[in-house]
């Protein structure tokens, strides 16, 4: 009787083992609620720059009319998640002699990041990003992006991050983290969601739709370049999309698709027709590109890498004070 109550025990434990990773992302954007409720089931990849902020308490800010307290800056993480470092999502390469700055790190390098991280072949992945801005967002698309060129689609994205988890209420850590060494690998090159310079030139050439993601004053020239963008303004007919359309602010949470869809169409951008997104680096060009591809099903986007670093190193022709 005694070993039978322990099989049956033990045929519990694991079918509730089973279903628990029988969970399914619900869309490439998740919602806090559904996180909390689900976050022993995946594997949650918190990205930012500002690694410190990791382990520190979030800060909040006293209205002083009010009483009321307002999330001013974030700090900690959702408990259970391990930090990734963006910086290690970029790396120099050399391309026709020159080196490009700010490009996707290679198969290998990508692989040992992710094993680092706890990813296994199979697991289901939410993105985190601090969400204070657009910027984190994107770097959020950014990642998401890379993984998908590398092979993997089991994942989504916490829409608002962290900020919006925090002003949830939610339980956050400040203790630092470490995971176990994961199995995976890269099964595929998407080439299809990536843009050289050579498809750049053969969209200018057929008039393929060309999306500038960057600030209006960077699109026509007006404003000063990055210092890693030898020239002002656009590449030839490019229309702009800036980064900011894409979302709210803190916490930056990504606008309805039937919104962002008006806003393409209201900046003369088609969400149906063959794309190529672009920015300074190819960082905010993954916000249009995520938009586009994974929350609207377009999937004829691609995101140029080089960006307007690589197509002003190569001196190729750019239009300024110009709309189009």
């Amino acid at each position: 009787m005694k070993i039978f109550k322990s099989v049956l025990v033990s045929t519990f434990a694991l079918f509730w083992v089973n279903m628990a990773h029988a969970v399914n992302l619900p869309g490439p954007l998740v919602e806090t609620d559904w996180l909390a409720k689900n976050k022993d089931s995946v594997v949650i990849l918190d990205i930012r720059k500002d690694v410190k902020s990791f382990t520190k308490k979030p800060v909040f800010k006293k209205n002083k009319k009010t009483g009321k307290s307002k999330l001013k800056k974030v700090g900690g993480h959702i408990p259970g998640s391990t930090l990734v470092n963006y910086k290690k999502l970029r790396t120099k390469i050399k391309v026709n002699g020159q080196t490009v700055q700010k490009m996707r790190v290679g198969k290998e390098a990508f692989e040992k990041l992710l094993q680092a991280s706890g990813v296994n072949k199979d697991s289901k992945i939410v993105i985190v990003s601090k969400g204070e801005n657009n910027g984190h967002l994107t770097m959020a698309t950014r990642f998401y992006w890379q993984m998908k060129y590398y092979g993997h689609d089991n994942m989504a994205i916490l829409n608002g991050g962290m900020a919006q988890w925090i002003i949830d209420k939610r339980k956050v850590s400040t203790k630092a983290s470490k995971a176990r060494k994961g199995n995976w690998v890269s099964t595929a090159e998407r080439k299809e969601i990536l843009a050289t310079s050579k498809d750049v030139a053969a969209a200018v050439k057929s008039k393929t739709q060309l999306v500038d993601t960057r600030a209006i004053s960077l699109y026509l020239g007006t404003w000063r370049k990055k210092s890693y963008v030898y020239a002002n303004g656009h590449i030839p007919g490019a229309k702009p999309y800036p980064n900011e359309l894409l979302s709210t602010k803190m916490p930056a949470k990504f606008l309805k698709v039937s919104d962002s869809k008006s806003l393409f169409e209201q900046m003369g951008i088609s969400t149906d027709k063959k794309s190529v997104t672009y920015c300074n680096s190819g960082h905010l060009a993954t916000g249009s590109w995520f938009v586009l591809s994974e929350l609207m099903g377009n999937k004829n986007v691609k995101m140029y890498d080089g960006s307007m670093h690589q197509w002003t190193l190569e001196k190729n022709d750019v239009v300024k004070l110009k709309m189009e």
